[in-house]
């Protein structure tokens, strides 16, 4: 592991050793079947917080989804159900698109979700907020949240995240994604 996330990982899991929703991470066989069935590795840092802090219950609001499992008392869904369920099937007839490689892992409620995009270097951290999409264009639902997740988490830990007040903009304010309309576009293109 990249020795500059090895600290990081330390930090989220000394701040989320006291939640209730903390569950027990996951095996490195765990973790090789998620990856088998999303079709793609986790970014890194995704991958050893799963690995090393929990499946899930933990970062903001002690709420990352976890990566594998099923739905529980704490979660409708994981990870993996979440981004499959989100994939329209090959040859399917729909505008709908979700970008390949961006997994959904924190559900901030009405359908808005927080995302990591597996395939970006820095694991960049994706707002979902479907409100704001016109017409069928699902590309204008997609804000960044934060470039990395390293900073994202960074940025949870030091109480410095719009989410810690319960002040949730829904994205607008945010600056759009903008790759969401070409990456979803190639998807469809590969079908």
């Amino acid at each position: 592991m990249n020795n500059n996330f090895e600290a990081l990982v330390r930090r989220v899991a000394a701040a989320s050793a006291a939640s209730d929703l903390l569950q027990p991470p996951i095996s490195a066989a765990e973790l090789a079947e998620a990856e088998r069935n999303l079709g793609f590795r986790l970014h890194p840092l995704l991958a050893a917080l799963y690995r090393q802090v929990g499946n899930g219950g933990f970062g903001p609001a002690d709420s990352l989804l976890p990566l594998c499992g099923g739905p529980d008392e704490n979660w409708e869904t994981s990870v993996v159900q979440g981004y499959q369920d989100r994939i329209p099937p090959e040859g399917a007839d729909t505008w709908w698109s979700w970008p390949e490689g961006v997994v959904p892992v924190l559900d901030w409620g009405c359908a808005g979700f927080a995302c990591v995009d597996c395939h970006s270097d820095d694991g960049a951290v994706l707002l979902f907020e479907p409100n704001a999409i016109s017409g069928q264009d699902p590309s204008r639902a997609w804000f960044v949240d934060a470039g990395s997740l390293a900073e994202w988490l960074v940025t949870w830990l030091d109480g410095r995240g719009r989410y810690e007040e319960d002040t949730i903009d829904g994205g607008f304010g945010r600056a759009r994604w903008a790759d969401a309309a070409s990456r979803m576009q190639s998807d469809r293109a590969t079908g």
